[in-house]
């Protein structure tokens, strides 16, 4: 009887990590993929997660610099800016912004949420 209830135990924390590593830990796309893939990740809806560097707002439109291990983009956001320093996780869309010969800015539109 007490066997079964060990492997009823294990049983369950082996789900309980499984489902951990993957909503809260692989279930966001890396910044550094879509930097270097791009037409991949257009118009996807995807999650991104990383640290606040930079916030700026200007009278149309907010946005912050939003950094993982692999890369840096840019997040527009119609919801109040986090601190810089904070880490975050943001759903949405990546977006061209504009492209000048070789180079392009890539913009991450963060999913719409009511104020």
């Amino acid at each position: 009887m007490r066997k079964k209830w060990i492997i009823y135990l294990g049983i369950i924390v082996i789900i309980g990590v499984c489902l951990w590593y993957y909503f809260g830990r692989a279930a966001y796309t890396p910044i550094g993929s879509i930097i270097k893939n791009p037409r991949e990740y257009e118009g996807k809806i995807l999650t991104i997660s990383g640290k606040v560097s930079d916030r700026m707002s200007l009278l149309v439109v907010k946005y912050y610099r939003l950094n993982d291990k692999t890369g840096e983009i840019i997040v527009i956001s119609n919801r109040p800016l986090p601190p810089i320093g904070e880490k975050v996780r943001v759903k949405g869309q990546v977006k061209e912004a504009f492209s000048l010969m070789d180079k392009q800015v890539l913009v991450f539109i963060e999913e719409f949420q009511k104020p």
